[in-house]
Parts: structure tokens; sequence; C-alpha cells
């Protein structure tokens, strides 16, 4: 047998074994606070799969856990960790697996080209191109408010347009009481040029990049903006992990320039003034609470800015809706901050429900405190 035969051999039994053996790794909290949210780790740092074969994970009791391989080449799957906590996990190749789902979205052809997203938490839309025709331009983030576990976009849906039974109205699983019109919503974003928001329409494209079981992603491709007579592309990239009240959002515009940018939230009438706070390495985060209604109860609506933000303000502007023919007075709770040439934005908008885990607004704040405390202070992940 010739030498490169007997390197080859050797090299594809390490491989082989490497694969049946596995990787062992521990995740480590070092916060002092529980954590429960998503390991990710880089999945050509682990070994290379062979063909049909799919990455499984076991906790030290020996049990397979969910997990999946995201679009952008991630392994991900859930822990809980109390203050300092290690777990040890293992991971291999072998047959693929099939969990339950606990995020799912959808363009939805058939109600206008609304696309809707969720988790076992909170649930998301934004609406499409095709709505524009009757309802007018608005291409803020809209909230769906579930008091369940189980996925509901397709069932409020068919629902609706099937039975005549209202999401507007909460039968049991929760619905959609938020009001977006020509605004920002639930924490869209838009350029904020000479103190004034400049609001694009309705998405015109979208593309699924993943969709579960623990994590969807998709991106979503907008009409050009115009800012100083020059016209400006705009995509946004949104992701929802299992377990998490808040969304993930990448921004990006086609600039070759500096420009000022501010991602808001909606002020309802009747609304308290907003609340903002700073961690020591400068996330920041900014809650409104909805005014409460006899249906809703109370509803806290959060931002959370990983880099940080250079102010935030509540600003309010008038408007021609130009299918109500009618003037519109809307207010913001904004974080402003500076948007560099090829250099996108991420953040995160979310919300917490009084029937569904939040009874007052100080526990939404704890929440988003240690949300905005678990970026600064990542998972300590090892091999062994």
């Amino acid at each position: 047998m010739n030498k490169l035969l007997i390197f080859c051999t050797v090299a594809l039994t390490a491989f082989l074994q490497s694969c049946v053996s596995g990787v062992e790794i521990s995740v480590t909290n070092p916060s002092a606070f529980e954590r429960s949210e998503m390991v990710e780790l880089t999945a050509d740092s682990l070994m290379k799969l062979p063909a049909g074969k799919a990455f499984i994970v076991k906790n030290s009791q020996g049990e397979k856990i969910p997990s999946q391989l995201t679009y952008n080449g991630k392994l991900i799957f859930q822990t809980e960790l109390k203050p300092g906590e290690s777990k040890n996990y293992k991971i291999f190749a072998d047959d693929p697996e099939t969990y339950p789902a606990k995020t799912y979205g959808r363009f939805i052809k058939e109600r206008k080209e609304d696309f809707a997203w969720e988790n076992d938490r909170v649930a998301f839309r934004i609406y499409g191109h095709e709505l524009i025709q009757t309802d007018g331009p608005s291409n803020g983030i809209d909230l769906w408010y579930k008091r369940t576990s189980d996925l509901i976009i397709d069932k409020w849906y068919n629902a609706e347009l099937e039975n005549g039974i209202s999401y507007h109205e909460d039968h049991g699983e929760g619905m959609d009481a938020y009001s977006v019109g020509r605004s920002l919503g639930g924490g869209a974003m838009a350029p904020y040029i000479n103190d004034s928001l400049i609001l694009n329409e309705n998405y015109v494209r979208h593309e699924v990049l993943e969709n579960g079981p623990l994590r969807t992603t998709f991106r979503l491709y907008y009409n050009d903006l115009v800012i100083d007579s020059v016209p400006v592309s705009e995509t946004r990239t949104i992701s929802l992990d299992a377990g998490s009240q808040f969304t993930k959002i990448t921004q990006e515009y086609g600039v070759d320039k500096v420009i000022t940018v501010a991602a808001g939230i909606v002020k309802h009438p009747g609304s308290p003034d907003a609340l903002a706070a700073r961690t020591e390495s400068g996330v920041a985060a900014i809650v409104c609470e909805e005014p409460v209604t006899p249906a809703t109860g109370m509803v806290y609506v959060g931002l959370v800015f990983p880099s940080g933000i250079e102010k935030d303000i509540t600003k309010s502007y008038t408007i021609f809706h130009p299918k109500k023919k009618v003037w519109e007075t809307h207010s913001h709770v904004l974080g402003v901050t500076t948007y560099q040439p090829g250099r996108p934005i991420t953040y995160y908008a979310g919300f917490g429900w009084e029937k569904w885990g939040f009874p007052t607004l100080t526990d939404f704040q704890t929440y988003i405190g240690y949300f905005s405390k678990a970026l600064e202070e990542p998972l300590i992940i090892k091999k062994l």
C-alpha cells in the first residue's frame, strides 16, 4: 500500500471516529441571573458532516435535545442555566431528526401579502404591497398578542378569512389589538433626516432563509427611498428564536454617506411617558407602555440596541392619509443613532403582555434588563 493511500485511510478513519464520538462542550452562565436562551456555535468549528448526516445534540443525561443548523452555518439549541451554572453537551453526526416547531413564519398571499412570524411567546406581522391599494402605505411592525405556546398564525388567518372569526377579538389564545397605521408600529426603523422620519412604503419582495424549528429568519426588500434627491435601497433581515420576547432586526440602507436613523415605538393616545435605560457597556433599551383597555389589559413594548443609541426622544408629526383623505397625527418614542455606509444596524423589538407572563411593568422591565445584560455577557462556550 503506498504512502498516499495509507495517509488517506488514516485521515478517513479519524474523520469517521470524530463523527461517531462527537465533540463535547461546556456552556457556562457568567451572569448573576438565570438565563434561558439559545446556544449558538459555528458549525465549521465542530466537525465536517458526512453526506446525509446532521448534527445531533445530547445533554449530560444522554437525551437528544432539539437543535437547528441555520442558513448561515450556525448550530443552535436552547439551554437554561442558573447564575454561574455550567452544563455539558455532546454534539455528533447522525441521521437527521425532526423536532416540533417552536418558530414559524409565512408569506400570507391570501391576506394582501402580509408576512407574519411567531414563536412560542409572541407574534408579529408586516404589511405587503397589495394592502396599499385599500389601506394606504404602512410599513411599521404589527404586534399580535398571543397567550398560548401553540403556533397560531395559520389558525387565526384561516378563521378570519374562511369563517369570519376576527383575530381582533380574543377567543382564548390572544388577539391583534395593536394599531400601526402610518407609523413605525412596534419597532421599525427609518431614516431620520432634519428631525423628520422618512417612512418607506410596504415591502415588495420577501425571502425566507430558514423556518424553524428553533429559529425563523426572513428578508424583506423595499422600493428605494429618496434621501437628498438620491435613491436609497432598504432591506430588513428579521429573525425570531424560540422562547424569546424579542425579534432580531438587521436594517440595511444602500447609502454612500453617513445618515441619521431612528427605530421607534408608536406612542398611542393615553400612553404614559416611555422609560429608557443603558447598561455599563452602552446597550440601550426603551420601554413604552400601551394604553390599558378592558380587552387587552397591560401591554409593554420594548426596543434593545446592542450598539447603543445617541439619544431617545418623543416626536410627533402630522401626515395626510391618501385613502382616508384625512390628516393624522402620530407620535413615536425614538432611539436615534448614526448609520455608517456598509454597516447594517442590528437591534431587537418585542413586547410583554399582562395575560402571558408579565403581570406588571416591573416584570417586563426586569426581563428587558436581563436581556440587555445578556448581550454584553455572552454565554461561555468551551470544548472539553
